[in-house]
């Protein structure tokens, strides 16, 4: 049977891990945690302008979930921990539309094809038209859904806590196919969202392999191991991928826990270059430019595309829970646990401005969409900036 631990010493506080019972006495209790640095003055170069801000529902509660809103048609959707979705006017910040689902949620939203779905605690997975969102099926799947749903050419794309990745009729949700791969004994707590690339559905998984299904049967185009497990211990062997996989024309870039940080061929498999990296957090990338990844000590590098050299690596944000990076015009945006957003530079890692959005968390990377930054927050506010053009 299995049961979720809370990993309290391993030189950094992770996240809750799912293991077998037998291991369930090794972290029983806690130890000392060295505080986030504090944050650091500097000259702020511009104040990014809120366009709007607005309490959308409860957000996370007292719980520390990555709910990312999704944007699509000009909407904003957002979801809270107990099932409660809005859609937002994205220009106006005006709700146009709320449902109640009255179910535990542990991921974001995710859509596509007009429609938004949001998958509880209990593998349940719902349809809901953008327009006005009525429910437009419902979908028993196995485990927890863990990871925001997308959708593409009439399939949702799904995954769950076992391990399985399941391809669904966006029509009338049935299940279509399902792909599974075995748990390690031990894992982090999460899961990269499926990434849908034209016929293709890339998927990480806790073993450190990337795995490419076609998306109209879910068959085997190929599998690569980005990292291998290695140490003496389950918790050194761990090499997660959890971080959402992010793919710009033919390549797939992805990081691992404990691994390599790998620009992929999405055709053959085949990695174009790798490095030594470490993070469950997340990434994001400027083709044929640069990758951005915020590693687990919450340092945020950028990474050379095409060779993997480092470019610059921030420092100031250690241990500040930040967010993924999210690439937003010549500047690079994150989140941390007291609500602050930080632009830095995307040429050389300085710091060029900080806002407080929330005074809670902020767990989600921030979304970038025609030149629209949205954040969210753990207590529910959802915000929209302009990117300065310079």
């Amino acid at each position: 049977m299995k049961v979720n631990l809370r990993l309290l010493t391993i030189g950094l506080s992770l996240t809750v891990l799912t293991a077998c019972s037998t291991v369930g006495d090794w972290f029983a209790e806690e130890s000392y945690e060295e505080p986030p640095e504090p944050l650091t003055e500097f000259a702020s170069e511009f104040n990014a302008k809120v366009l709007w801000d607005k309490g959308v529902n409860d957000g996370a509660g007292e719980k520390k979930l990555d709910l990312a809103s999704w944007w699509q048609n000009n909407k904003i959707f957002a979801v809270d921990h107990e099932g409660e979705v809005s859609a937002l006017n994205a220009e106006t910040g005006r709700e146009i539309w709320d449902a109640d689902l009255d179910f535990n949620v542990v991921t974001g939203i995710g859509g596509g094809m007009e429609a938004v779905y949001v998958g509880s605690d209990k593998g349940l997975l719902v349809a809901l038209n953008e327009a006005d969102g009525k429910e437009l099926w419902r979908t028993q799947l196995t485990s927890e859904v863990l990871a925001p749903a997308t959708s593409a050419n009439g399939i949702v794309v799904s995954r769950t806590s076992d391990g399985r990745v399941t391809g669904i009729s966006a029509d009338d949700g049935k299940v279509i196919w399902s792909y599974q791969r075995a748990v390690p004994l031990l894992s982090l707590r999460g899961a990269g969202r499926p990434v849908i690339a034209g016929d293709t559905v890339i998927a990480g998984y806790d073993n450190g392999k990337l795995v490419a299904l076609t998306l109209n049967d879910g068959k085997v185009i190929w599998e690569k191991s980005i990292a291998i497990p290695r140490g003496r211990t389950e918790l050194e062997r761990l090499v997660d991928i959890d971080a959402d996989p992010v793919v710009i024309e033919d390549t797939a870039y992805v990081v691992t826990y404990q691994g390599q940080l790998a620009a992929v061929d999405i055709n053959s498999g085949r990695v174009s270059w790798s490095r030594d990296m470490s993070s469950q957090i997340g990434l994001d990338a400027a083709y044929r430019d640069a990758v951005y990844v915020t590693d687990d000590q919450g340092y945020v590098w950028a990474v050379q595309d095409g060779s993997g050299d480092a470019l610059w690596r921030q420092t100031r944000l250690l241990r500040r829970q930040v967010t993924a990076p999210a690439i937003a015009g010549n500047y690079i945006v994150v989140g941390d646990f007291e609500g602050y957003i930080h632009w830095i530079a995307r040429d050389d890692g300085r710091f060029v401005s900080r806002q407080q959005l929330s005074d809670g968390p902020i767990y989600s990377k921030p979304l970038v969409i025609n030149g629209i930054v949205y954040v969210t927050a753990a207590d529910g506010s959802l915000s929209a900036l302009r990117v300065p053009e310079n």
